[in-house]
Order: structure tokens, then C-alpha cells, then sequence
């Protein structure tokens, strides 16, 4: 009986704390994110970025794999063999069977390279310029990613920026509809006034709807960015203040230069192109390694001797193999390697052609949005007066309600324009830093 009522309190309890702590229940409350945040929380969990961390096991362990090539190699056979007539020998004139007619061998064998043309070392020092190749894909990754959330961020903001606006025009045109239904009924308007009011604020109630579940959607995207539930509860911080760019271009490119995985990427490329040219040229030097072998023969399947065999035996070799002419197979694979080795170092110039038009774009975009930024603020001002004047007109009637809505439509695309602006500029920055290889 006593466990009965604690437990009836207990979910009494439980059932107060979420009543009044709506937070604290199981589903937990709506998380809000900066920007720094957001990016942190994305690189710990994105599953494609871990996907891509994959790769660097993947590749050490083909590291340790090149470096076994090095070490000596055990390997073992066991065989049979049997002779149609068994063989003779002849001693002062008298023929001797030798042998047996089943013959069992089994064999122990360490072989251990001694020089291979340098392709050894060229496949380890491969494989290592793939740790450093998954290690700079990985960075790339990131780069990708953490402009990807700053968008995904920035669409957030933008999208509660038009719900804000949609929300202003609706309740606007509301109340303008109110004034219009008044005016109306005591005569003051003709209908097609009345309802010309009545359908743009129907409008704006569409609009206001669209952008709330824009709204809905950005957040959604941005879940799916961070690896989180599409349907978690998420705002952001909006970020109001802009604080002008100062930096040289030249200062830009050079950093981008340095720090952009792409650039790394082309130069680990080469290197291993030089590896693999050492590694075809391998294929002109002779090949040298030295063998043991331990031997037991016999006439039965436990190999232990017989008839002209000896149970165990052993025997050392060093041996040497040299393919010296393929028709020119070699000599034109490694013209092949040269020629990759041409084009990486021309696509490095398009490259860093490409970052520099990057940079360029992402300084002429910030500076845009600078300008607009102010030029963009004050015609919300002037459209937000400039509607004040033509209501109190209205009121009066000595305006007509087109010349409201109108005044409202200004406002609206005044409005639009100067969240734009703020979004241009924040995605101009963050596109910057991109191009430059930082997030």
C-alpha cells in the first residue's frame, strides 16, 4: 500500500513539474544556437563528415600494409606425388630401384626481399601521402560544412526576418480593412474600395502563412545540417550588427593560398605522382631476395622419410629475377605518370585562379552589402512615415485606399530589401572566410 502512494505521488509530481517547467519534461525545450555553436555542434556530428574520417583509418591501415612488404614472409605447402615406375640407378653394372612410387612433401618457407628497384619504399611513402590526402579531404569536409550552417543560420534569420514583415503587412492591411469596413457602412466608400481592402489583406494573411512555414522549413534544414531530428524545436541568435570588413586583397589571397585544401590537395597529388613514377621505374632494376626453406619428404603421409628420401632437410638461396625488355611497357608508363604530373600543375594554376575570382567576389559582395545595408535601413524609415501619412490621410479622406496600399507595398519591399541586405552580407563574409580555408 505504501508503494502504491508513493508512486501516485510521484506522477503527481511529475505531472506538476511539467505543467509549470514545461522544459523539463522528456522531450526536453527548444534549443537556441549561435553561430559559433551551430558550426561546433555540426563538425562533432554530421554524419557525412564522419563518413569522411572513415577514410583516414582506411588509409592508415593501408599504411601498415605497404610497410609489411618489408618484413620477411612465412609461408608453408604440403604436397603429394606420385611416379608411374619407380627409378633406377645403376652400380657396377647392377640397376637399383631408388625412391618410392608415393612421394609426400610438406615445405617451410621464409622469404625475405632484399632489393626491389625501390618499390617498396615508393608503395610506403604512397600510402603515407594517403593518410595526409584523407587527412586534407577531411578539412575540406569541414570547410564545406561549416559553410553550409552558416547558411543553413542564416536562413533562419532570414526567414523570421519575412515572418516579421509578413506579420507588420497583415496586421497593416488588417486594421486599413477595419477603417474601410467603417467607412462603409456609413457611406463614406463605394464596395470596390471596401473589398480592394479586404483582398489585400487576405493576401497578406497567404503571405504571412507562406513565410511562416519558410520559417519552419530553414529550421528544419538546419536540424538536418546538424544531424538533429528534422522536427526538434531550434531558434537562433540573430546577429544585428555589421561591422565593416577591413582588409587588403592581396592579404586575402595569400592566406587562401596557404590554408585552402584545395591547393594542399594538388600538392600531396604531385608527390605522389613522383612516387609513382619511382615506383614504375622499379620495374628497370633487377629483383633480389633471399629464401629458406625447410624440407621433409617421405613415402607416407607423415613425411617421414623412406627409400632415397631424407626426413628433414634444409636449404638457403638468393635469387635474383630481371625482366630487362617489354618493348618500351616501362618506359611508357612512365611518360603516363609525367603527364599526370602536367596536368595536376596546370589545374593548380586554374586553381588558384579560381580562388583569387572567389576572393574577388566575396570582397565586391561584402562591399555591396555594406552600401546597401544604410541605403536599405533608411527607406524602411521613409516607408514606414510614408505609410503613417497616408493612413492619417485616409482617416481623413482626403486620400483614397490605394494610396494606403500602395504606401504598404513600398514599406514591404523596403523591408525585404534590408533583411536581404543583412543576409547578403553575413553570407558574403562567411563565403570569404570559405574562400580564404577558414570557418
Amino acid at each position: 500500500m505504501k508503494v502504491k502512494n508513493w508512486l501516485i505521488s510521484g506522477c503527481l509530481l511529475f505531472a506538476v513539474s511539467v505543467f509549470l517547467f514545461p522544459g523539463s519534461g522528456l522531450a526536453g525545450g527548444k534549443k537556441v544556437y549561435t553561430l559559433d555553436e551551430a558550426v561546433k555542434e555540426a563538425l562533432a556530428n554530421n554524419w557525412r563528415l564522419k563518413a569522411k574520417e572513415e577514410k583516414i583509418q582506411q588509409a592508415t591501415y593501408a599504411k601498415n600494409q605497404a610497410r609489411a612488404e618489408f618484413l620477411p614472409k612465412l609461408s608453408t605447402s604440403y604436397g603429394y606425388s606420385r611416379y608411374g615406375s619407380l627409378r633406377t640407378t645403376d652400380i657396377e653394372g647392377q640397376k637399383f630401384d631408388v625412391g618410392s612410387l608415393n612421394n609426400y612433401e610438406w615445405r617451410g618457407t621464409i622469404k625475405q626481399p632484399i632489393f626491389t628497384g625501390f618499390a617498396l619504399i615508393s608503395a610506403y611513402r604512397l600510402a603515407e601521402l594517403g593518410i595526409d590526402e584523407s587527412d586534407l579531404q577531411v578539412e575540406l569536409e569541414k570547410l564545406d560544412l561549416a559553410l553550409k550552417v552558416k547558411g543553413a543560420y542564416f536562413n533562419i534569420l532570414t526567414a523570421d526576418m519575412a515572418v516579421e514583415t509578413a506579420q507588420k503587412a497583415f496586421e497593416a492591411l488588417e486594421s486599413h480593412a477595419e477603417v474601410a469596413r467603417n467607412f462603409y457602412k456609413v457611406g463614406m466608400i463605394p464596395i470596390n474600395d471596401l473589398l480592394q481592402s479586404e483582398v489585400e489583406a487576405g493576401n497578406a494573411k497567404h503571405n504571412l502563412i507562406k513565410a511562416q512555414n519558410d520559417a519552419r522549413l530553414a529550421r528544419a534544414n538546419f536540424n538536418a545540417v546538424l544531424s538533429r531530428p528534422v522536427s526538434a524545436e531550434v531558434d537562433v541568435v540573430d546577429i544585428k550588427v555589421h561591422e565593416p570588413r577591413v582588409g587588403d586583397f592581396q592579404e586575402y589571397l595569400e592566406r587562401a593560398l596557404k590554408n585552402r585544401p584545395e591547393v594542399k590537395l594538388i600538392e600531396n597529388n604531385l608527390l605522389q605522382t613522383d612516387q609513382r613514377i619511382v615506383y614504375t621505374e622499379s620495374k628497370n632494376y633487377p629483383e633480389v631476395a633471399f629464401t629458406w626453406d625447410y624440407i621433409k619428404e617421405g613415402d607416407t603421409p607423415s613425411v617421414s622419410g623412406g627409400s632415397g628420401l631424407e626426413e628433414s632437410n634444409w636449404q638457403a638461396a638468393v635469387g635474383l629475377t630481371w625482366t630487362f625488355w617489354e618493348w618500351g611497357k616501362t618506359y611508357y608508363a612512365v611518360k603516363q605518370q609525367e603527364s599526370v604530373k602536367n596536368e595536376l600543375l596546370k589545374t593548380k594554376m586554374e586553381l588558384e585562379e579560381n580562388i583569387e575570382l572567389q576572393i574577388k567576389d566575396a570582397v565586391l559582395n561584402i562591399q555591396t552589402a555594406e552600401a546597401n545595408i544604410p541605403i536599405t535601413a533608411k527607406a524602411v524609415e521613409q516607408g514606414e512615415e510614408n505609410l503613417r501619412v497616408s493612413q492619417e490621410r485616409y482617416k481623413a479622406q482626403v486620400t483614397t485606399s490605394t494610396e494606403v496600399l500602395d504606401a504598404q507595398r513600398y514599406l514591404t519591399s523596403a523591408r525585404v530589401f534590408h533583411f536581404n541586405a543583412l543576409f547578403q552580407y553575413h553570407l558574403a563574409t562567411a563565403n570569404l572566410q570559405r574562400a580564404m580555408g577558414e570557418y
